[in-house]
């Protein structure tokens, strides 16, 4: 049973860096086909697609975020992360860590549907 779980410090400064880490259980992270994302829900607003990393490495990212974003892993222990730079008030959210086995990249406002798993997300506020 595949199981995730995302994890960061709760209160970040602004300019700093927000790192989640998502603990991946049951799954291999390098297994052919699936992929692996961030996702974040602001108060009051739906999910956005943060980036995320596939099977073999490759990264892709949401537009608005790209210059800030970055999702790295490390195959022998499993987890995979992000590190938003650069944080504003305006990225206070919950960050979840989701995977999926054919994920749709371009899709930057995801239903909870589109995904096969979902961890169970961290709240993280970023204090001006």
């Amino acid at each position: 049973q595949l199981q995730l779980q995302a994890s960061c410090p709760g209160l970040v400064k602004t300019t700093q860096t927000l790192s989640p880490i998502c603990t991946v259980s049951g799954f291999s992270i390098t297994t052919r086909y699936n992929a692996w994302s961030w996702i974040r829900q602001p108060p009051g607003r739906g999910l956005e697609w943060v980036g995320g990393i596939a099977y073999d490495g490759s990264t892709y990212y949401s537009p608005s975020l790209r210059s800030r974003t970055s999702i790295s892993r490390d195959t022998t222990t499993n987890p995979f992360s992000l590190q938003l730079s650069s944080v504003t008030p305006e990225d206070t959210a919950i960050y979840y860590c989701a995977a999926d086995s054919s994920p749709i990249w371009s899709n930057e406002k995801p239903a909870e549907h589109d995904y096969d798993y979902w961890g169970q997300g961290t709240q993280v506020t970023v204090s001006s």
